[in-house]
């Protein structure tokens, strides 16, 4: 497998290196982190640049290859993080891409692109986290309307979107993982409540949902009826399988950062210390060599993310939390300090054994369609 650049790759990286070293220096501050409306018009005047420049389709526009040079070089030069853009851009616009009609594909990719609207995800349920299939929220047809009554947590930027993608239940008699359906839901619908969850971090890019009688367009449906299961798979090896990618860079420059610290406070004379940022070091190599695998693998089937991504997933969520331990141990007593750099991100690094499936989900993808074990009993 050559995992090498090819020419035209070469020249869209050179050529990407230098927009971001003109652009990068002319953007306004950030906003606070708890400035949501802020951070919305950012992150969308963000993503408004990349359209007017030519690089927003590099998420489903473009090659996975040409995506991860992409994500890779953004995340190098410093560039704005998809922010309030997270679920339309690496989620929910995916999955319309690869599973929505040629409508459904010119209503709402462009208005992504363009950073126009933001979205935000409607999955889990108190009683349906890990075990997502397992939802209970309704939505019976009525002519040409699904009428949706139930609720949703741990719903990413519900208080700044403008659509959801939504899992439903459309028919309760059905075994639970084919009565599913997956919706496009117009965050301004009667019916809606959005209340916000504040993180172990402080912020509050979550909230619950709470869904009473909200009529939602058949035509807004992605995919067949009760079919919602299956893009519901294909929305998470987006998820798992590329929506990361930028992470691991920051990682790997994170982990250089530490070893600095750690020159300057004395902690590199701790052998023990040594050894751990070195194991690190090698983790998040081989980490972005199975990122390289696994985007090669989804250019040779069609460009969405195999159960690669969950192998993947499962390790890098892992090797974040190690690596955030390790900041604490290069800090040392300031490792409680909330103003310190690392802090804040070692608390939200608990999260990441959760999010976008458990590592209990995860092992058992793997056990079950990469090494072919038997479902457990």
């Amino acid at each position: 497998m050559n995992l090498t650049d090819t020419p035209e790759e070469e020249e869209f990286r050179a050529r990407l290196r230098e927009w971001l070293g003109e652009v990068l220096p002319t953007l306004p501050p950030k906003p606070t982190p708890d400035d949501w409306p802020g951070r919305r018009a950012y992150d969308l005047g963000w993503q408004r640049r990349l359209y007017d420049a030519g690089y927003a389709d590099v998420h489903w526009g473009a090659s996975p290859t040409v995506r991860l040079i992409f994500l890779e070089e953004t995340e190098k030069a410093g560039a704005p993080y998809v922010g309030a853009g997270f679920v339309g851009l690496l989620h929910a616009g995916p999955t319309i891409a690869a599973e929505g009609t040629p409508e459904q594909r010119a209503r709402w990719l462009t208005p992504i692109l363009r950073g126009e609207e933001v979205w935000c995800q409607g999955f889990s349920e108190p009683d349906a986290g890990s075990d997502l299939a397992a939802l209970r929220t309704r939505a019976r047809r009525e002519g040409d309307d699904y009428v949706v009554s139930g609720s949703k947590i741990w719903t990413s930027h519900a208080e700044v979107a403008d659509w959801c993608e939504l899992l439903v239940r459309t028919d309760p008699e059905a075994p639970k993982h084919r009565g599913i359906s997956w919706l496009a839901m117009p965050m301004d619908a009667p019916g809606i409540t959005v209340r916000p969850l504040k993180t172990l971090a402080g912020s509050a890019e979550f909230a619950e949902v709470f869904l009473d009688e909200v009529r939602v367009p058949v035509a807004n449906r992605v995919g067949d009826e009760n079919d919602g299961w299956r893009v519901t798979m294909v929305t998470l090896s987006f998820e798992r399988g590329t929506a990361f990618v930028g992470e691991v860079v920051a990682c790997r420059r994170v982990l250089r950062e530490l070893a600095g610290e750690a020159h300057k406070n004395g902690r590199w004379d701790d052998p023990v210390l040594r050894r751990r940022l070195g194991r690190l070091n090698a983790e998040f190599r081989a980490l972005w060599r199975l990122t390289q695998w696994n985007v090669s693998e989804a250019e040779r089937t069609g460009g969405v993310p195999g159960v690669g991504g969950s192998v993947f997933k499962l390790r890098y969520s892992h090797a974040r939390q190690e690596l955030y331990d390790a900041a604490a141990d290069v800090l040392g007593p300031d490792s409680l300090d909330l103003d310190r750099p690392w802090v804040l991100d070692r608390l939200s690094s608990l999260s990441y054994t959760i999010a976008a499936g458990t590592s209990q989900i995860q092992r058992n993808i793997v056990a079950e369609r990469i090494l072919g074990l038997p479902k457990g009993r």
